[in-house]
């Protein structure tokens, strides 16, 4: 197994890139490279709106930041290193949410990439949440697939024109909406890359706001008579969240231990056997009454709903349903409580307004003033119709309704043979099993797909090319119980220029700035097995990568 360590990349204090209290930034970079970084600005073949000299904080070194714009609307820039410090590697920097600025990877320069990233096409302080799209095809083509490809594009001539010369590699790294567009690279334009990294990806992106909106109408139906939190004293605050720990704590208590270690995760949530009628017949409230220690008969079904995932009318099932495990992540994305104002991220991020912009060919109206009133009826006459999210019908989805989009956003072909075979490029996949926002199923289910149709189900094959990691207790992208952080763009680079297929990474959990917990994160199918001492698996102090292997 190899040991994937990042790049030796000395980083020191920053203190505004002087070598002393009397030294500018001006004066640490000569007049020929400050020179030669404002020159960009007068490229003929791209729009350039300035170039300069800027420091990093995150190195001693300064770089060269340019600014563009692609026409009609999409922002871009590119952080170039100085060509002293250009490690010859061009990496396109994903971004999340439904974006809208410029994401910076200091991080990356310092360690000697040229770097791009866009806006995908708007503004999100002028145009927040999915708002840009409302009756704009051009929006949305930019941010299904157009900007990051350009952008791309745009980047890779300024490294040519700054360095005098092409890239020797080029690298995606991205997740949630990066792991998209990493995907969507893949398919669309093979040749962009030599190797992509691909997070948590929102590749079934229809689908899976469909779900986002399908599970807050469970929770706020009926005047939130399914909310898992409770209002313990009758003031209108569902102040109290003992419902889920408790939740939590069950589905623990039946599946933590199936890997051989209690340490509050679960290796293999596809196993684990958790039936909330079953298991929470215990804790069902009398008839009539509620309480924070006892389930209702809805709460019961929000639960049910949850795990099992939307399905249409007919059965077919949209989305896969929550995984054991991920019962506390329920709380930030998707239970309104006191703590939230009762407005959870999900409504307030990705859900709240993806079916008024995004998911329709023609967009039925825009947000109502409140979106967190589930009782609000929206306002249908006028210039600008109102459309809210609880008069969604997922059947909508089924029907065919979201087709269009999902032809603009959607990331789900499995056919890779551009991009693997014929590109011969690399491909990791990354996915946290506690994920409650992109759950990590649909991404087995995608990489499952894509070794029948690029491998003829050869998976021995497809792991030449393509591999994912699924880590246990990870949440979305980061966080979680479980260990959650490696460096996910240094296994890449290492397979692409020196062969080297990663079996395994190492991947680490901390508290408080301290490392508590360290693990082998196994290329699927494999997974990660104590072989530490004896007796020994639930102390933490064995918790470290040589007492895990994959098997």
């Amino acid at each position: 197994m190899l040991r994937i360590l990042k790049p030796a990349v000395l980083l020191l204090p920053f203190c505004g890139l002087m070598a002393g209290p009397d030294v500018s930034l001006a004066q640490q970079v000569s007049e020929s490279q400050s020179q030669a970084c404002a020159t960009l600005q007068q490229l003929r073949n791209l729009t350039i709106t300035s170039a300069s000299i800027r420091a990093n904080d995150e190195s001693e070194n300064p770089y060269c930041y340019v600014r563009g714009i692609i026409s009609p609307a999409i922002h871009f820039h590119v952080q170039l290193p100085l060509p002293e410090h250009w490690n010859g590697r061009f990496l396109q920097w994903g971004d999340g949410g439904k974006d809208g600025d410029l994401d910076f990877a200091n991080h990356r320069v310092a360690e000697g990439y040229a770097v791009a990233n866009s806006n995908m096409g708007h503004d999100s302080g002028t145009e927040p949440g999915s708002s840009f799209a409302y009756n704009n095809r051009q929006a949305e083509i930019d941010f299904g697939y157009r900007a990051v490809h350009l952008t791309v594009m745009a980047g890779k001539t300024l490294v040519r024109s700054y360095y005098r010369q092409a890239p020797d590699y080029s690298y995606f790294e991205g997740c949630s909406t990066g792991g998209r567009e990493g995907l969507m690279e893949a398919q669309r334009y093979p040749n962009d890359f030599d190797g992509i990294v691909a997070g948590a990806p929102a590749y079934t992106y229809q689908a899976l706001n469909v779900a986002g909106t399908w599970l807050l109408q469970r929770i706020f139906r009926d005047n939130m008579i399914g909310n898992l939190a409770v209002d313990t004293n009758g003031d209108g605050a569902y102040n109290s969240l003992n419902l889920v720990e408790i939740l939590n704590d069950k589905v623990l208590g039946t599946c933590d231990a199936n890997d051989g270690i209690i340490d509050g995760v679960i290796d293999d949530p596809f196993s684990c056997e958790f039936d909330p009628v079953r298991d929470l017949s215990d804790l069902s409230c009398p008839t009539g009454s509620s309480s924070d220690s006892c389930f209702t008969d809805a709460q019961m079904q929000t639960i049910t709903d949850f795990y099992a995932g939307p399905h249409d009318d007919n059965g077919v099932e949209i989305y896969p349903g929550k995984l054991p495990g991920s019962e506390l992540q329920w709380i930030r994305l998707f239970v309104p409580h006191a703590g939230n104002r009762h407005a959870p991220s999900m409504l307030t991020g990705p859900a709240g307004d993806h079916m008024n912009y995004l998911f329709y060919e023609e967009d039925p109206g825009v947000t109502i003033p409140d979106i967190t009133d589930s009782l609000y009826q929206a306002r249908k006459g006028g210039a600008m119709p109102e459309y809210s999210w609880m008069e969604f019908d997922l059947n909508d989805y089924t029907s065919g309704k979201a087709d269009l989009m999902m032809s603009i956003t959607d990331a789900t072909d499995p056919d890779l043979r551009r991009f693997l075979k014929d590109r011969g490029g690399k491909l990791i996949v990354y996915h946290g099993l506690v994920d409650s926002l992109i759950v990590a199923e649909s991404t087995r289910d995608y990489y499952d797909d894509m070794v029948d149709a690029t491998f003829a189900g050869d998976l021995a094959a497809a792991k030449n090319s393509a591999r994912l990691f699924l880590a246990p207790g990870m949440a979305h992208c980061a966080g979680g119980p479980g260990p959650n952080s490696w460096d996910k763009l240094a296994p890449l680079v290492d397979w692409v220029e020196n062969g080297n297929a990663p079996d395994a990474v190492i991947a680490t959990h901390s508290s408080n700035g301290q490392v508590d917990n360290e693990r082998l994160l196994c290329a699927v199918p494999q997974q990660a097995r104590y072989i530490g001492p004896a007796g020994a698996a639930n102390n933490p102090s064995n918790w470290t990568a040589d007492n895990f292997q994959c098997r």
